[in-house]
């Protein structure tokens, strides 16, 4: 574990070193934009519809029945930008990519890829993780976006055929709650989870034992890692960020 997080650190340092971005490999990066983002945007628009219309549904009910249903649109518009696009965004790229990135990386190491970069004289960190590490950070404020929009569509959509809740009504409420500033925070939010991300998983695959089991071990650890990583930091995060709730209050 030492290790790992030794590499992390470095991995981490290594992002501020601006005379290292003209070693990047262009076409590894756009390969990389292209695996986390056109390989992920299924999954993930279809995961922000159904949870979308699974939270709304629940309050949904509960707001009826306090004859508030002029505040649905607010409500889920803030629980969707701050929170729920932003953790099911990760998560969902933590098992699709993160995974991905260990075991990539953990199998080249056992195929002595990584070693033969060392004799070649190439940083394998500049070669193989910054494109992974900048990917992520390219692509995941935008399927984040994509994501929230699915979401507060999804939620229109069961409000108008549940509870014949007009769609104008709907939107009309969640414009009104919907804040630049938190468009903005859920951006960084989403880049902050990215880096986590991909520095986890790319320093657990570097670090693996050169055994098949060694992959599996790396691979498991690294997605178990990043989940708690991103939902311990996301309070730590939402804390700071949308601790005031009195704008919030004002508006209801």
């Amino acid at each position: 574990m030492l290790k790992r997080m030794k590499l992390a650190i470095k991995i981490f340092l290594t992002l501020f070193n601006f005379f290292e971005y003209k070693n990047i490999n262009i076409n590894t990066l756009i390969l990389q934009i292209q695996l986390v983002g056109n390989k992920s945007l299924g999954i993930v628009l279809l995961t922000a519809f159904f949870v979308g219309m699974v939270f709304s549904f629940q309050i949904i009910k509960e707001l009826l029945y306090l004859n508030a249903s002029n505040f649905i649109g607010s409500i889920l518009t803030i629980s969707f930008i701050r929170e729920l696009s932003p953790i099911l965004t990760s998560i969902i790229v933590v098992g699709r990519i993160g995974s991905y990135f260990t075991s990539e990386l953990a199998s080249m190491k056992i195929t002595e890829q990584i070693d033969a970069l060392h004799i070649l004289g190439v940083n394998p960190i500049i070669y193989l993780v910054l494109p992974r590490l900048y990917a992520c950070l390219i692509m995941l404020p935008i399927l984040n976006i994509l994501s929230f929009a699915t979401s507060l569509s999804s939620s229109a959509y069961l409000c108008f055929i549940l509870y014949s809740i007009n769609s104008q009504i709907f939107f009309s409420s969640a414009l009104a709650s919907l804040f630049y500033l938190d468009v903005i925070k859920s951006c960084l939010k989403s880049c902050i989870f990215a880096i986590i991300i991909s520095i986890i998983s790319c320093a657990w695959g570097l670090s693996a034992i050169s055994s098949s089991q060694g992959v599996g071990l790396a691979t498991t650890s690294s997605v178990v890692f990043s989940l708690i990583s991103i939902l311990s930091l996301d309070f730590i995060l939402s804390y700071f960020m949308f601790n005031s709730v009195q704008g919030t209050f004002q508006l209801l």
